[in-house]
């Protein structure tokens, strides 16, 4: 049976994963691919700033520069989603909703899950814990 969902975002938990694992972006992406099957994989942009938050982190220029070359790789790669004015207005709706119930969803897994609902895509992720909070989210775990 197929999947309901039509693509997924990568969440940054499994790219910081892959980057630690030494991957490169090409074997990153065939894991993926083996996981998801025939599906469209794209990040959100909320990711390239996590990602890039990593690269300025870094405790030593040789992971700042691999870092640099995993996030320039997977740009030129897969497609990036923005924020966009109705993101925006899922995310308000979203966290409203969860803050009347008093649960707490990490603003940037927000985005990111809103990200991927507004298009009809799941999630796949390491983080479940945050993203499972997020009303009508597909979760696909890696």
């Amino acid at each position: 049976m197929e999947p309901a969902h039509l693509g997924v975002i990568l969440d940054s938990s499994i790219m910081i994963e892959a980057e630690r694992q030494r991957l490169d972006v090409a074997r990153f992406l065939k894991l993926v691919s083996e996981r998801i099957g025939e599906r469209e994989a794209a990040l959100c942009a909320i990711s390239v700033a996590e990602l890039a938050h990593g690269i300025h982190r870094a405790n030593t220029p040789e992971r700042s520069q691999a870092r640099r070359a995993f996030l320039d790789d997977l740009k030129a790669t897969v497609a990036i989603y923005p924020i966009t004015a109705d993101t925006a207005e899922l995310v308000g709706k979203i966290h409203a909703a969860a803050a009347q119930q008093g649960i707490t969803i990490p603003f940037d897994d927000l985005l990111i899950g809103a990200c991927a609902l507004e298009r009809g895509y799941a999630i796949v992720t390491r983080n479940q814990r945050h993203f499972q909070k997020i009303p009508g989210l597909k979760i696909v775990p890696f």
